[in-house]
This record gives C-alpha cells, structure tokens and sequence, in this order.
C-alpha cells in the first residue's frame, strides 16, 4: 500500500493526537508501514512529531511494529522524545530523537559487543528503497574498540515473505545481511587473533585497580592496557575530557594510567570511570551533544534542546547549575615543563653523557680524583642549566596570560556583561562589532553580521553570517554560516547566538586539548641554534676521533687518548647555544617590561630586529582619540566650535533658533549614536566611543536636552556600520511614521540624499548644492578633520530602498596627533623603517594628518583609497603597497589585506592599532603591537605586543631591542665558536706533531668551565650599540652567519691557536715534554679566551671606542672572576693537584700573558683595518 498526498509547502508541526490520527489512519488503515506515513510527511519542507503524541496514538505493540523497521531495540522505541522529517537535496532524511544516548549490550559470534547509540539517529531513504544511517550515529563498541560503521537496512522478499535485513559495513569490510533483531561485528582484515566467544568482557570491577595514590595524583593498572595502543588512546581521550582531570597519560609497557586530577576526586571514583571506559559503557551524552549538527536544526529547536529562550536566554538559576556542573567555559594553559623535567634534561645530552663516560673511564683505570671532578663539573653545568631555564621558562609562560573576555549575554531578559568564564551552553549572547566570540554558539538573529574565523579556518576574508538552517550534514567548519565559534571576531554588524558549547567542548577547545599536552615549541631562533649545535658536533667529534687514532699510533695510552678525545669533545661541542638563546630571549622581555611594553609571544622578540614596514593606525596611534567638534558645515553655512561654544564663520558668536540647522544635525547626530549619558555631582557626562562623544559633548554645549531628547524619540532599532555600509541608521518613533537618523561617510550619506534642510525648510538638493557640499568636504578633511555626514528620512524602509532622505549637514572633528610623532618618523627612517598610515579617515584628511607629522620627509606622499584597493589584483599589490605612504577609508578587511600584501612581497610587516577594527590586522601581522591604555581588550589579546603606556616612541625601543638581542645571541655563538676551535686545534696540532699532550682531560673540562658559561651568558646582556639604529634591518631569511662572519671566526680561532701554540712550544723548548709547559699552555689558552670575549662585544666596534659600547658590567666579572680563578689553580696545591699544574715562575706568567693578551689585540687590529676608509675617515 502507498500512501497518496498533495505537495504542500508548509512547515509541519505534530503536537497533539488531533493532528496525528488521520495520517495514521491514512497511513496503517489500510495495511500501510511507518515508512508510508513518512513519504506523506515527506512532502513537506519539514516536519515534526513527538514521540509522546506516538506512544498516546498507539499501543506499545502498535508503536513497536510501527517502528521496528528502523529502531530494532525496544529501548530505543521507549526512549524516542520526537521524529523530524525534512529533505536533503531530493532524499527524505528522517531523524529519531531519544531523551538520552543507549549503550545496548548484545552477544554476537564474538563474544558481547555493545550497540552505542547517540541520541540523534539520522536515516536517508534511497531512490531504491534501501534506509541508510548516517555514518557516526550508531557504534559498536568491541572490548574497547570503536568502529563507525555504515548500517544499511534491505528489504528483501524471499520464501519466508517480506523480511527487513541489515547490513553493517566499516571501511571496506561488510558483514552479512541479518534480522534487524541480530548484529554481527565484522571481521577486521588487520586482526589477525580474534578473541573467541568464552572469554567475556572483565565486569568493571575488575578492570582497573588503584596501585598508588596521592591527594591529585592517582596511578591505575588497568586489565587489557599492556602493549595495546588502541587501548592506550581511547583511555587518554576519554578519561582527559572529563571534569576534574587535568593530565592523562596510559603506559602500554606497565599496563598502567597516570591521573593528575582534583583532590577531591577519589581513587574508587577514578576506577569506576576507567572501567566504564574499557567496558564501553561510559556516560557518553556529552560526547554526543557535543557532535550534534546544530547547523542542521531550526532556532527554536535549538532553544528547545539547550532549554533556553531566543528572546530572553536562560534563567539564571539554570545557569547557575550549569556551571557548577559543567565547568567553567575556560581553556587549559599550555603545560609548562616540568621542574624535574628540566633538571632531568641536563643529564641527556650528548656532552654530558660524553662527560659520564669519561668519569667511567676514569674510576675503571684507578683515577678517582679525576672521576670525581668529572662529576663535580656535571653537577656544576646541570645546576646551572637549571637554574637558567627554569627561570627563563617561567618569564616565558607569563607572556601568556592575557585579560578576562567579557561578553553580553541575556539572562531573564536582561541584557548585562558578564566574565566569558562564566557563560554556559544555553546562553543567548549578543554579538557586536569588533568583539570576540566566547563560545561556539548557533546564531538566532543576524544584522549584516561578518566574522574574522581566520584563527580557526586560516580563511583571511571576513565571513557573512545568517541565521538560517543548513540543509547539508557534512559541512566544513568554515562553511558553516549560521555558527560562530569561539576566537573568532566579530568584523561588522551585530547579532544574538545561543551558545552550544563552552571550554573543551568548543573547536578551539579540541585544538587546545592537544596544545595542552604539547611541549612548547621552539622558536625559530632557538631551531636554528639547535641544529647548528648538531652540525658542530658532529665535525667535532670527527676531530677528536682523529686526536684519538693520531695519538694511538704515536704510542700513547689507549685509555688516555680515549679519555682525553671524550674530554676535547665534550670541551668542543657547544652543548649551551639553545639555553643561551632561551635566556637571551627571557633576559630581552624583562627589560622590554621595563620599559612598559609587555611581550606576549616570545618569538616576537626575534621577529622585532627584522622590522622593515610599520603599519600605523591613524585613529588612536598616530592620533590621541581623544575628538572634539571643531566646525560644522549645515543650511551652507559654516559654524566653528571653540571653547564650548558656536561661532559663525566670522567668528562672530551665533544666535541659535530652535530650528536651526545647526541644532538638528547636533540632535540626529545624537539620536545615531550609542552614547551613554551618566549623572554625576559635575553634571552630566558622555561614555562610548571618542567620535560619539565629541559630537554628544557638543550638543550639550549648545543646550540641547538630550535625555529629553531620547524620550521623546525612543529607539526602535539601530543598524551599524559595516564592511559594505560606512555609515549607521537608527529608527525612532515619533508618534507618526517613525524617524529615521543617518550619520557616517560624506559621499555615501549624500548618495542617498534628494533633499535637503534649509534653516528649517526641506528643499530639493541640486547638483550645484551638492558640488559645494563636496568642496566644503574635501576642504575640512584637509585640514586633517574626520568628516562625518549627516541626514534624516521617515519611514522604516532601509536607506538603500529609499533614496529620498533630507541631508542636513557635515561635521568635522578633529583628533590632534600624538606629541613627538616627527621625530619618531625621522628615527624610523633612520632605521631603515617605512612608515605606513593605515586610516578609515578620508584620503585628504589622512595626507593632511601625514603632512603634520612628516611622514615622508620630501613631503611628496603616495596613499591609496579603499575604492580603488577593491580593483587591484592581488600581484599589483603586492609590488605597489611598497611604495605606498597612506591607505584611506579601509575597512577591517582592507587592513588585512593590505598586511598580507607587504608579507607576500618579502617584507616584514608591524601593525599597530589600539581599535576593534584592527583586530584582524594584527593577528595577521608579523609583529602586532597594540596600545595598552586607550586599546580595546581586543586589540591587546591578538597583539604580540602590548604598549602600556600607549608611548609609540616605544616602538623604536622595542625594535632597537629587538635587534640587540638579536646581535647578543650572535656575539655569544661567535665568542663560543672560536673558543671551541682553539681547544680542538690546539690538541689536534700537538697530538700530529707527537709533541705530547697539552691538556689533561680535567683541564680541559676547567676551560670549558670557566671559559664558556660565563663570559657567554655575559655576552647574552650586552646593551644596544650606540649605532644599532642606523643600520638596515636584517634579513630574516638569510644565515646566521654570513661567510664574511665564517671566515672571520675561522681567522680568529687561529689567532688564538697559534698564540696557545707558541707558549706551548717555548714552555717545551725551556722545559721539554711535561707538566711545566703544559701549564703554560693551559693557563694561555684559558687567559686568551677570557681577554677575547671583550673583542667580541662588537663586530665593528674596538675596545678602544667606549662610547659606541655601552658599558656591560657582568662581562669584567666574568673575565675577572674567570683569570682570578686560573691564579688560585696554579697558587693553591690542592687544586694544583687535581688539575695536573705545577706552579710558574716569573717568565711563564710573562709568557703565558703575553700570548693571551695577543688575540684581543689581533683581533682588534683586524676589526679597525677591516672598517671601510668612509667610517674611519669620520671617525
């Protein structure tokens, strides 16, 4: 039997009995199926029915057999709460709501499985006739393991009638068609043992089992864990999402589950949650309310399943009880190392276990001594280490910590600002510009909503939003139009959302779940470091290897010249570049703090020495945002504003009559706005943004009752600026057909315009009137003015559809430039910096306010309006944005763009911007530096840097910094390098020669003490050279070291072998082969490198020039603490015996200091006649 029906295009909605009894008797009256009912249902656009209605409609068998061909368990049957039927494409999709998830157990050929079932089951009826479920809605659990299968249900007619088969299919597995009332697993080609039916799933008592407890920190051993991978993931995922665990981490070797949770959470409540999880029988509603397809379901279904209201949100009771259970709508920090991580760290490198090697060797042929200094260095170099990262890791994790979101949210129908901590699913949000979205939520209401999803889709065009329903199910998160989701920011428009997920739950929540158990990663910088420290350990071995086998044929002792090559490798290899680029790096941001500029992301620090564009914000950076209305054009007439009050343009004082143009434009202007009027014991003051309030502050002057004024003209419904609309409407009642105020960009507002105000009167607007007005427009703009335009209309049509409203006026705001502001472009040129103006001002206002603060020195500016931006193709662009001073009336999405083409053309970009609308920009920028004082918290949390004091002088701080600490790690890597080379060369050149040993294994761990550490953590301070801002910025993409900077080192640590070499050679021919000259040479090598790390402050720069060094007081006491120490190893016998030395006489010091002293003034020699003729001539 089939069902007969008209197509109707009405939404259908199937509430009581009444409405369901003559479909059913259409449908089961004559001999139909539930299937039947459904293809009437089906020509609808949608339908809904509740499963009470059902149940109430017919008997449980009736209801049972209804259903069976669809939902084969009787739990499910019982539990249904509504059906919906709606189409996808051509297809009737029906899906089955239940008041909960089921986890149906059920006995198969191999052994019990479990039928996990989400509380949505969504079915698509074929062209054929076969019922498909959606992939993911129905699971079976496997001892643990999950698989999503495809559920085919056939129908099929055989010897035994008319039978309903299904079908269950995972990958490109498929099992064999069965009774709806029977599920078979299918077999996995990839198991090969499949465990046989007599062996039953552990009841969850037995599965995990407490072996060590503290107070937050439980350790399980969890029956079927060991060496099972599968296992291992599932326990983590699942046990990690719940409350109260912060770290989950299963060991497959010792079968056990480390735990760091709540203290309040006891090991019995620890091992009922484990063992739900491996038994499959978990409370898994969250899981699937989480993966509901909200973007498929209607606003008020939405409000019905969160229990909440699109008008007046959740009660606040509910949210109350909400957050309590689930949490607060907060993300996890990114794990910090830990302390014993850390400590443990300075034991696993290379040099180290080189080190531990060589104290081996040492105690095995009878050198306890030497076995013990050997460990005593060990212990000194980790302490160090530590105490060094542990610090710096700690200045690191702060850079984290940003402000508190707020968000507007509706509660009982009261709007207020709430901490986003705070919010839970169910919550109606409101959405407007420039905000952050605090929650993944569904919209309800849109207003030319557009939304920056960059942070999650890498989608750099702002997106428009509606708030309509998605017909398709498998839509990308960036397809998605009617969700907003959490870190996303609100670029234009307005709206409401219902929130559906907060904290973990959201997408970025997933991704932050992941960071959370992510070290954290290196920065560039510290990469590169990384891997050149690789490189030079690998040559450096080879080295030593060579001093070995060299000195093996040479007849000396096999274990000696082992323990001598282990002890050069470890003195050799520069195991220190990685901490002394962390600690650079920290050291950096601690003074930057210093000077009130706070730095959130460390690799920023690297990124600020590249610098080559700096793009300005006008509003608010280059300007102080702090407007005033200077002068009105209205009735063409000019009006000026001074000193609180109005003057005419001859500076006469103005008589106002009550229908004065003046007085309307001040009147709508205020109507169109969001100003806030508060009363204080002064009077009455104005809150909201600079622009509103310069024009409310001037209505005040000229007497106007504005809270009158808002009474009288109530506000019906704002519309504001958006990407496409560089202008706000408001519509109000008064009492008739309502008003409407316009006010925004001249050239748009007078294009809606046939009208015009004349001293009361509305007269037509001639060509000739709007020619002056244009003049007069491009006249106040360049006199570095924002202009604004200003009109009225009546009706509730959209200004678009009526292009018939009366122009009143324009008013002309000024927002003086910030004091200083030409010097800081003459110091950024100087730097070799391009100053970029990037303004939503008109194109003459932005030259005027360019002309001001000498943004170019010749004057002769190039800038760029947002009409023409919108036409050139992205490679034009790229070439032109270079040479480009100002760009004009951009939007949000323009300044992106606009960053995005100086980065595709090599540049390295800073954006400043303290605004709402820069939010973007910032982001996308290299360098994001935000104002911190006057900024929007927006604006602060995108950024990478944050000036407190809202000073940009601070940006050439900042970036004189940045290129310090840039040179600082490049001195201490080059001072490092040289050093090591000296060491190996040294050795290398005696052992070939077979003129002995020069240094011991102990000596050779004393240079690398005394000589390396300290005088390279010194370099790591250095303050900027006096010239650091004349130079050009470097290039991010070339080498550390260019061949120049190669050949130089490699001339340099020559110079201090060859010096080391020839005390070593006078020590043997006064003394011969032994322990008198191997001192000298001992005590040169280690005096010449701490004498060479002074030449090393500088690559251009002498010792003999203080002045372009400013002075570093830790690298004396690193070179004097380090030469002091080498005395008292020749003086005292204690340590004398230890090190192998003997004492000196009068020459050998003489000797000694004069091959140290050589290298630092070789150097420094080599350094004044390598520096071009020009410099030494204006020196």
């Amino acid at each position: 039997m089939t069902a007969t029906f008209q197509p109707v295009s009405r939404p259908l909605s199937i509430s009581s009995v009444a409405d369901l009894e003559p479909m059913l008797e259409d449908a089961f009256g004559a001999g139909g199926t539930f299937r039947d009912l459904l293809a009437m249902l089906g020509a609808r656009p949608s339908c809904l029915i509740s499963g009470a209605v059902l149940r109430e409609a017919l008997d449980a068998t009736q209801l049972r057999q209804a259903l069976d061909e669809f939902l084969p368990y009787p739990q499910l049957v019982e539990s249904l709460d509504e059906i919906r039927v709606f189409r996808s494409g051509a297809q009737p999709v029906i899906e089955f709501h239940f008041a909960q998830p089921h986890m149906i157990p059920q006995e198969t050929a191999f052994g019990v499985v479990t039928v996990q079932v989400a509380r949505t089951l969504s079915f698509r009826i074929e062209e054929n006739g076969d019922v498909t479920l959606q992939p993911g809605d129905m699971r079976v659990r496997w001892f643990g393991v999950t698989e999503n299968l495809v559920v085919r249900i056939r129908r099929i007619e055989g010897p035994q009638g008319v039978q309903d088969l299904l079908q269950v299919s995972a990958g490109n597995v498929l099992s064999q068609a069965m009774p709806l009332t029977s599920l078979t697993m299918p077999t996995r080609p990839a198991r090969k043992a499949i465990v046989p039916a007599a062996v039953p799933v552990p009841p969850p008592a037995t599965i995990a089992v407490t072996v060590h407890r503290l107070p937050g920190r439980i350790r399980l051993r969890v029956a079927g864990l060991y060496r099972n991978l599968a296992q291992k993931t599932r326990i983590e995922r699942h046990l990690a999402r719940q409350r109260g665990v912060h770290a989950v981490s299963a060991n497959i070797l010792t079968g056990t589950v480390l735990v760091q949770c709540d203290a309040t959470i006891s090991a019995g409540d620890l091992e009922l949650r484990v063992s739900a999880i491996v038994a499959g029988v978990e409370d898994s509603a969250s899981e699937w309310v989480e993966s509901r397809p909200w973007h498929l379901l209607d606003v008020a279904e939405v409000a019905r399943l969160q229990g909440s209201s699109t008008t007046d949100g959740l009660d606040p009771a509910v949210a109350r009880q909400r957050l309590e259970e689930l949490g607060a709508n907060a993300l996890p920090d990114v794990r910090r190392r830990s302390r014993v991580g850390m400590l443990l760290e300075q034991f696993s490198s290379l040099p180290v276990v080189l080190l531990g090697a060589s104290a081996l060797l040492s105690i095995a042929t009878g050198g306890l001594a030497d076995g013990a200094v050997i460990l005593s260095v060990v212990l000194i170099n980790a302490g160090i280490g530590y105490f060094t990262e542990n610090w710096a890791e700690t200045t690191i994790s702060s850079l984290s910590r940003g402000a508190r979101p707020v968000a507007r949210v509706v509660r009982a129908g009261v709007e207020h600002d709430l901490p986003g901590e705070e919010l839970v699913p169910g919550d109606l949000i409101v959405l407007k510009r420039g905000m952050p979205v605090p929650a993944d939520a569904r919209l309800v209401a849109t207003d030319d909503l557009t939304v920056d999803e960059s942070a999650l889709t890498g989608e750099s065009v702002p997106v428009a939003k509606h708030a309509g329903v998605l017909v398709e199910r498998d839509v990308p998160l960036g397809s998605r139009t009617n969700m907003i989701y959490r870190g996303a920011i609100v670029t234009g428009g307005g709206g409401r959302a219902l929130v559906v997920a907060t904290g973990l739950a959201t997408e970025v929540g997933q991704i932050q779940r992941m960071l959370a158990e992510t070290e954290q990663p290196e920065t560039p910088l510290q990469r590169q470091l990384r891997l050149l420290g690789s490189q030079l350990a690998l040559v450096s071995l080879a080295i030593c290897g060579g001093v070995f086998v060299i000195g093996v044929l040479r007849g000396q002792g096999l274990l000696l010249m082992l323990k001598t090559a282990v002890s050069l490798a470890v003195a050799a290899i520069p195991e220190g570049l990685p901490t002394v680029a962390t600690t650079t790096l920290a050291l950096g941001v601690r003074r930057l703090e210093r000077r009130n500029i706070l730095v959130r992301r460390l690799v920023a620090v690297e990124t600020l020495g590249a610098i080559q564009d700096v793009c300005l914000d006008k509003t608010g950076t280059i300007t102080l945002n702090q407007m005033r209305l200077v002068s009105v054009f209205a009735s063409m007439r000019l009006y000026l504003h001074k000193e609180g009050a109005f003057r005419c343009d001859d500076e006469a004082p103005c008589t106002l009559q009550a229908d004065d143009d003046l007085l309307r434009l001040l009147r709508l202007s205020f109507l169109c706005s969001e100003v806030r009027i508060v009363s204080t014991d002064a009077g009455l003051t104005t809150r909201g943004t600079p622009t509103e309030t310069a024009l409310a502050d001037a209505a005040l002057d000229a007497g106007i009752d504005v809270v009158d004024l808002r009474q009288r003209f109530p506000l019906l419904r704002a519309q504001p600026r958006s990407e496409q609309r560089g202008y706000m409407v408001t519509w109000h009642d008064d009492g008739g057909a309502g008003l409407l105020a316009i006010k925004g960009a001249p050239d748009q507002v007078l294009g809606l315009c046939s009208l015009q105000s004349r001293q009361g009167v509305v007269i037509p607007l001639t060509d000739d009137d709007r020619a002056r007005i244009v003049t007069e427009n491009e006249r106040m703009a360049g006199q570095a003015l924002r202009v604004l335009g200003v009109a009225y209309g009546y009706g509730n049509d959209v200004p678009e559809e009526q292009r018939n409203l009366i122009w009143v006026g324009l008013a002309g705001i000024a927002d003086p430039p910030r004091a200083g502001m030409q010097h800081l472009m003459e110091r950024f040129r100087a730097a070799g910096l391009h100053p970029i103006m990037v303004t939503g001002d008109q194109s003459a206002t932005a030259h005027a306010v360019a002309r001001q603060i000498g943004l170019r020195r010749d004057g002769h500016l190039e800038g760029l309006d947002a009409a023409q931006l919108e036409h050139v193709p992205p490679d034009v662009l790229r070439s032109l944005a270079q040479r480009l001073d100002i760009f004009s009336r951009v939007s949000p999405a323009h300044k992106l763009r606009i960053v995005q083409a100086l980065q595709r053309a090599g540049r390295v970009v800073a954006m400043t911007g303290d605004g709402i609308n820069d939010g973007p920009a910032l982001r996308a920028a290299d360098i994001g530096i935000a104002m911190g004082q006057d900024g929007s918290q927006l604006a602060q949390e995108v950024a990478d840097i944050v000036v407190r004091d809202d000073n940009l002088q601070m940006i050439i701080i900042a970036v004189e910094q940045g290129r310090a600490i840039y040179d600082d790690i490049k001195k201490a890597l080059h001072f490092i390098l040289a050093s090591n080379a000296s060491e190996i060369g040294v050795m290398l050149l005696a052992t070939t020669a077979g003129l002995g040993e020069p240094f011991n294994p102990i000596q050779l761990l004393w240079i690398n003490l005394v000589t390396d550490i300290f005088p390279e953590l010194a370099l790591g301070v250095e303050l900027p050279e006096t010239d650091v801002m004349a130079r050009p910025p470097r290039n991010p993409q070339a080498p550390m070291f260019s061949r120049a900077d190669v050949r130089r080192i490699g001339l340099e640590g020559a110079t201090l072998i060859a010096s080391t070499f020839t005390a070593y050679g006078a020590g043997l021919a006064r003394y011969g082969i032994g322990p008198r000259a191997s001192t000298i040479a001992f005590t040169s090598l280690t005096a010449a490198q701490l004498l060479y790390a002074i030449s090393c402050r500088s690559e251009q720069h002498t010792m003999f020039e203080p002045a372009a060094c400013p002075p570093n007081p830790y690298l004396p006491l690193a070179v004097g603490g380090g030469l002091a120490l080498q005395v008292l190893a020749t003086l005292l016998p204690g340590l004398r015996r230890i090190l192998g030395v003997v004492p000196l006489g009068p020459f050998d010091w003489a000797l000694a200091a004069g091959t140290a002293v050589a290298p630092l003034l070789i150097s420094e020699m080599t350094k004044e006649l390598s520096r071009p003729r020009s410099a030494m001539t204006r020196r």
